[in-house]
C-alpha cells in the first residue's frame, strides 16, 4: 500500500512540475508576442493553457483520491494539500501569459523593459519547477528573493509610462501598464508556489524576508 502511495505522490509531483514548466513556456511565447510581434505566439500560448487546464483537473482528481484512499499525515499530507494550490497558481500563470500574448506587440519605447520582464518571468517559473520537483525549500527561497527583480522592473515600467516624455499617448500608456501588471501577477503566482513548497518541505510558513531565514 505504501509503495502505491509513493508512486501516486511521485506522479502528482511530476504533473505539478510539468505545469510549472509549461508556465515557463507560456511566458516565452507571450514575451515573443510583446517584444518581437510574433503573430503565431498567441495560439501557442492558448494551446499551452489548454494543457495546463487538463493537468490542473487531473491533479485535483489525484489529490482528492490520495486523501480519500490513503489518509496521509504530516509531510505527505502537506504535499497533497499544497498540490491543489500549486496547480491553481500554475494554471493562472498560463492564463496571465495568454492575456499578455493577445495584447500584442508593445511600443518600441517599452520593449526592452518587457524583454527583461519576460526573462524574469521565465526564470521564476523555471525556479518554481525545480523547487516543486525537488521539494526544495532552498530553491523556493531563491525564487522569493528573485521576485524583487520583477517588482523593480514593474516600477521602472510605470515610471516610464507616467513621465511627460512618454510619446505614445494615454491609451498606449494604459495598455502598457496593464501588460506590466500581468507580468507582475505572473510573478506573484510563482511566489505563491514557492511559499507552498517551503510549507510542505518544512511544515512552516516562510518568513516575510527569505534572506532572514
Amino acid at each position: 500500500m505504501r509503495t502505491a502511495f509513493i508512486a501516486q505522490i511521485d506522479r502528482l509531483t511530476a504533473d505539478l512540475g510539468e505545469m510549472c514548466a509549461l508556465a515557463a513556456v507560456s511566458a516565452v511565447d507571450a514575451t515573443a508576442a510583446v517584444v518581437h510581434a510574433d503573430v503565431d505566439a498567441a495560439p501557442r500560448v492558448r494551446a499551452t493553457l489548454h494543457r495546463l487546464d487538463e493537468l490542473n483537473r487531473r491533479i485535483d482528481r489525484s489529490a482528492f483520491a490520495l486523501l480519500a484512499l490513503h489518509a496521509p499525515v504530516a509531510h505527505d499530507l502537506r504535499v497533497v494539500m499544497s498540490a491543489f494550490s500549486i496547480a491553481a497558481n500554475a494554471d493562472r500563470m498560463g492564463a496571465l501569459a495568454a492575456n499578455i500574448a493577445k495584447t500584442g506587440p508593445a511600443p518600441e519605447t517599452a520593449r526592452d523593459l518587457f524583454a527583461e520582464m519576460g526573462e524574469q518571468a521565465i526564470t521564476l517559473a523555471e525556479t518554481a519547477c525545480r523547487a516543486v520537483l525537488g521539494d526544495d525549500a532552498a530553491e523556493a527561497e531563491r525564487l522569493l528573493r528573485d521576485d524583487a527583480v520583477m517588482n523593480d522592473l514593474h516600477r521602472e515600467l510605470l515610471t516610464t509610462v507616467l513621465t511627460d516624455g512618454w510619446p505614445h499617448g494615454v491609451q498606449s500608456a494604459s495598455d502598457v501598464a496593464l501588460l506590466g501588471r500581468f507580468y507582475e501577477r505572473f510573478a506573484d503566482n510563482a511566489v505563491e508556489i514557492a511559499r507552498k513548497v517551503i510549507f510542505q518541505a518544512r511544515g512552516e510558513a516562510p518568513l516575510a524576508d527569505p534572506a532572514l531565514h
